[in-house]
């Protein structure tokens, strides 16, 4: 784990690259990860789904039938949750599902994801990934060389670039992502576009570009 192949467009290896600070010395840790996953998970849930309870229905302001003498159980309103169109029990109101996880812990979840991924042999490192113009066929000829087949797969550039996010936005199963900036990680720009511990973990195969490891090993040592 502490040298990986560099391979070039082609699928030829072309270098080796030393892994250093804290990916080097990461572990697989799946605890950890579950808990960011469910976490990053959840804060994406909007909480915004709502149902009437029984007082916020329409109608049902009276009785249906007189209290006793009828052969029937006593009810209040027409509006009861067992009645049809009538209110529901225990109903769902707004609500933040919102689970924190401080830096530190999901930095490692994210390391532990990468380390376990690099250990099973599901990371390719490239030279670059770089095209000249937005054509989906170069991507899939670009994927193909490198031989990590068609089923889920994550992209790591070193920073966003409009023609290479173009060249892979139509295969259903590829994910573009960027390394970690310095900026992003002291909060002075997004990090929305930033792989994460889930990305990683609902990839089959990971494919980072030489530059974005080094940001990595750089910006999380």
């Amino acid at each position: 784990m502490a040298q990986l192949e560099i391979k070039g467009k082609d699928g030829k290896v072309v270098g080796k690259h030393d892994l250093g600070g804290a990916l080097k010395e990461a572990k697989p840790n799946s605890a950890l990860l579950h808990r960011a996953v469910v976490a990053e998970e959840a804060n994406s849930r909007q909480g915004t789904q709502s149902a009437k309870t029984r007082s916020e229905v329409r109608g049902g302001g009276r009785k249906p039938y007189k209290q006793k003498k009828t052969g029937n159980a006593r009810q209040g309103t027409i509006r009861a949750p067992h009645y049809a169109h009538g209110g529901m029990a225990f109903a769902v109101k707004p609500r933040s599902y919102e689970k924190k996880v401080n830096r530190k812990e999901r930095r490692a979840a994210i390391l532990s994801a990468l380390a376990a991924k690099i250990e099973a042999g599901d990371v390719t490192v490239t030279e670059n990934i770089v095209f000249t113009a937005p054509k989906t066929r170069e991507a899939t000829k670009f994927l193909a060389g490198l031989g990590v087949g068609n089923r889920s797969i994550l992209v790591v550039l070193p920073q966003h670039d409009e023609i290479t996010f173009k060249c892979f936005r139509n295969l259903a199963h590829v994910t573009v992502r960027t390394a970690p900036s310095p900026k992003a990680e002291e909060g002075k720009e997004s990090k929305t576009n930033t792989f994460s511990a889930r990305d990683l973990a609902i990839a089959h195969k990971v494919v980072i570009a030489q530059g974005a490891l080094q940001l990595i090993e750089e910006v999380w040592y």
